[in-house]
């Protein structure tokens, strides 16, 4: 499986990247919500078929788009739309800023950072994929 992942600290998203690896799946890492909004341009032109992602996670503060709005951007787009989207932040949300973002932007998940150790965050990930899956 394909997770894509957004991050523009370039060490969580290196750490993030091996760690999916280790867990099976190949990682396609962007370092700013720009340039996975010009993959999805790409995408939705019909190049980049082959690198369909079944999951998606991205940090909420990032250069150019943010997580939230790439999200919403993803549930734009037929062939993603039903994907797994999780984003992490280090920043505090109010209730109305999570509100928005789960249910305007269509987020499964918002992770707190600092991110759980390896087998916590498997785990984690692995039962938000499962939780969308269930309900396709």
């Amino acid at each position: 499986m394909i997770w894509l992942v957004a991050e523009d600290d370039t060490d969580i998203l290196s750490l993030v990247a091996t760690m999916i690896q280790a867990w099976g799946h190949t990682p396609l890492t962007f370092t700013s919500g720009h340039k996975v909004w010009q993959w999805l341009d790409q995408f939705e032109a019909g190049d980049n078929q082959d690198m369909l992602p079944s999951f998606a996670l991205m940090d909420i503060r990032m250069p150019g788009k943010k997580g939230n709005e790439v999200a919403r951007r993803i549930r734009q787009i037929p062939a993603l739309q039903h994907i797994p989207i999780a984003l992490m932040t280090a920043y505090s949300l109010n209730e109305k800023e999570r509100h928005a973002m789960m249910h305007q932007d269509g987020v499964d998940y918002i992770i707190a950072k600092p991110l759980p150790e390896f087998q916590q965050l498997f785990v984690l990930l692995d039962s938000i994929i499962a939780k969308k899956q269930s309900r396709a």
